[in-house]
């Protein structure tokens, strides 16, 4: 909170009607901010940090008001917004048509090919603003990992997505496609009048309080510009290894992996299943005085202190092994680099771990085991792996059954097949499903958890990856020496009430 502006304590005045009327519950609430009075022709607000001009840009943006900004404690002003403005919200369905009407205003609006100037003008309008801070604010609040905005011929979608499926948000008129379009490339700091080329941006702001880093894709598309949102929320991600669904055995083995000075942890899986989200774990728990952590990623998804991050930037052919390669220079203890890409990136991994540095990686294969035969596809020499890679972690997201609404219920013979399992195995076992709720959005679950597959590198593994031996011959070593497979850590997952067969099968079916 400023020193230096004034101050006031909001649980000992009381707030007029006609002042609360000024600034939307929807604007208060996205930017945690309290309208407290009126004074000749500005309307003074209470904020957590008045000297944030950019805070105060917005706003005036956003309401069409001169605002004064004066200091509050930050919980002060959250139950302020709770005592004056109840459960009031707009619609969006009103947000919506408030700025169709101001966009239809302006010549040319609907127009991609509207000049820079026109296209800012329709950014800057207060209904636009206010629309796309509405869209954010619903997205931070339903825990949305993305906020999709989808031109078609004849109509614009913005879609959600939520514990990894894609939900209907929105359908705005087309005509609002690019104002909402100009808005986001205004925040993003992108150019606004290109429409020809993809451009990537980043938004760092406060909503509702809380720090959420968001990260702009833009492509153009033959009705328009598709724009995907990513929403990192950092008060939501919890980055340890005790919060992400891990079995405690795989977390006591992961831990002791971790501690080691010098060696390969990789973790494998598609696109989305919560990779970065677990090395950054195993780093946020390593991450100590005693040791330089350097990381290199594609883009930084978490700010961490005490670690050094590095974004790979292929436009200036800034790439991990480049990066990586200039990385060893700078006399660290631990690496971690984003993803394991090709031969080169590979190599230099090796040998930083062969010159007594830990590294951390990824890798796309369906499986652990996989993980191996892609480095030798790679041409990575057999022994420079079994001398390096110390552990693979295999993983997938499965969304959580609702707990408002998880219900037991017996689960078909078809369900029971694809899982290999018969009615007799089943005995005294329980099964639960989500009926959907108004918590849930209806879906029968809320929140995702993690599958997690750990093959630890042992001496029996390395004498069959220097044999060449099959991916098949590795993973049943693996599974004799104790490694539980993606499917069967499911199954316990399923048992224990956490998800369902559903959500399990879908998200293993390479799995028999």
């Amino acid at each position: 909170m400023s020193e230096d502006k004034e101050t006031v304590d909001l649980s000992k005045i009381t707030i007029e009607k006609s002042v609360i009327n000024k600034v939307s519950a929807s604007t208060a609430r996205f930017y945690n901010i309290m309208p407290i009075k009126i004074e000749r022709d500005s309307v003074v607000v209470a904020a957590h940090d008045p000297s944030d001009t950019k805070l105060l840009d917005d706003l005036r943006f956003a309401s069409g008001l001169i605002i004064r900004m004066v200091a509050a404690k930050e919980d002060d002003i959250r139950k302020a917004i709770e005592k004056y403005y109840g459960k009031e919200e707009e619609s969006l369905g009103e947000v919506i048509d408030e700025a169709e009407k101001i966009t239809r205003k302006i010549p040319g609006a609907g127009k991609a090919e509207s000049a820079a100037d026109k296209l800012k003008e329709i950014a800057l309008s207060a209904p636009v603003v206010k629309l796309l801070n509405m869209i954010l604010l619903r997205a931070v609040r339903e825990k949305a990992s993305d906020v999709h905005f989808e031109p078609f011929e004849k109509d614009y979608k913005i879609r959600y997505r939520i514990d990894g499926i894609c939900y209907d948000a929105a359908h705005p008129p087309k005509d609002l496609s690019l104002a909402i379009s100009s808005r986001i490339k205004v925040m993003a700091n992108l150019d606004v009048a290109e429409n020809r080329l993809p451009q990537d941006g980043r938004i760092m702001m406060d909503i509702e309080g809380k720090a959420v880093d968001l990260r702009v894709s833009t492509l153009p598309t033959l009705y328009g510009e598709s724009i995907v949102m990513r929403v990192l929320d950092k008060s939501v991600v919890s980055l340890s290894l005790d919060q992400i669904g891990m079995d405690e055995d795989i977390k006591l083995k992961i831990r002791e992996i971790i501690k080691r000075p010098n060696g390969i942890f990789l973790t494998t899986g598609p696109t989305g299943s919560g990779k970065t989200t677990t090395l950054y774990s195993c780093l946020r728990e390593i991450n100590k005085i005693d040791y330089k952590i350097i990381t290199t990623e594609d883009p930084v998804e978490y700010d961490i202190e005490g670690i050094i991050q590095v974004a790979i930037n292929t436009k200036i052919d800034l790439s991990f092994a480049r990066t990586l390669r200039h990385i060893l220079r700078q006399d660290p203890d631990i690496i971690m680099v984003g993803e394991i890409r090709d031969a080169e990136t590979a190599e230099i991994a090796i040998q930083s771990a062969l010159t007594g540095h830990l590294v951390f990686s990824t890798l796309h294969t369906n499986d652990s085991p996989g993980a191996v035969t892609r480095l030798l596809d790679m041409g990575v020499e057999p022994f420079l792996i079994t001398s390096t890679v110390r552990a693979i972690l295999a993983q997938r997201l499965v969304r959580k059954i609702c707990v408002k609404c998880r219900k037991k219920y017996k689960p078909s013979e078809s369900e029971l097949s694809e899982f290999c399992m018969s009615k007799e195995k089943i005995k005294g076992m329980e099964f639960y499903k989500g009926e959907g709720c108004s918590e849930c959005n209806s879906s029968g679950y809320k929140g995702r958890t993690g599958l997690y597959e750990l093959l630890l590198v042992d001496d029996k593994i390395r004498d069959l990856v220097v044999k060449h031996e099959s991916l098949s011959t590795i993973r049943d070593a693996a599974r004799e020496a104790g490694m539980k497979t993606l499917r069967e850590n499911g199954l316990k997952k399923v048992v224990e009430g956490i998800t369902t067969i559903e959500e399990v099968l879908r998200e293993t079916k390479e799995y028999i």
